[in-house]
């Protein structure tokens, strides 16, 4: 896991800056639009395609975030059910695996639908931006959800006791 540590330590330099940046742009343009059409009386032309654009990013980054600090919403209701550590940990081996499966079924649906908006060569109407641009953020956060969830389930099945949930400064294996 050596090599996955790295990548991610590397990916996250990346990652954490550009979903700040992405995030204050949105803002300042839905502002800015708000502005335009209420105090100026004229809409910014084209400004909904690129706040579209960066908010698939944003929302696509976002989920990768979490899925990496494991601070994604759960449904665990086991432990209410049972006291037992070994039923929580089959439990939790068995989540993993479902979400491992249907991270990996996205994995494919979002190919083809980058691969379909490549052939298609669609572009937005105002300033003729590719929509596989926003369509391969999709690819992007599904690829890195399936390696998240990877490590999870390793860490799970060798029963690590240093897994944590949603802290973003620890350190994740």
């Amino acid at each position: 896991m050596g090599l996955f540590k790295i990548l991610d330590s590397i990916l996250m330099r990346i990652m954490r800056p550009v979903v700040v940046v992405i995030g204050l742009a949105v803002a300042f343009m839905l502002a800015a639009g708000i502005f335009s059409r209420s105090v100026l009386g004229t809409p910014v032309f084209g400004l909904e395609e690129i706040m579209l654009l960066a908010i698939m990013w944003f929302y696509m980054l976002g989920a990768s975030l979490a899925s990496r600090e494991r601070s994604h919403l759960t449904a665990d209701f086991v432990k209410i059910f049972s006291s037992n550590p070994k039923v929580w940990r089959a439990a939790a081996i068995v989540a993993t695996a479902i979400s491992l499966v249907v991270a990996v079924m996205m994995v494919v649906w979002s190919w083809d639908f980058f691969a379909f908006g490549v052939e298609r060569n669609q572009k937005t109407p105002v300033f003729g931006i590719p929509w596989w641009v926003s369509q391969s953020s999709l690819l992007f956060a599904s690829v890195l959800f399936v390696a998240y969830l990877v490590r999870d389930l390793i860490q799970e099945i060798r029963g690590d006791a240093s897994i944590t949930s949603g802290d973003p400064l620890a350190e994740v294996e």
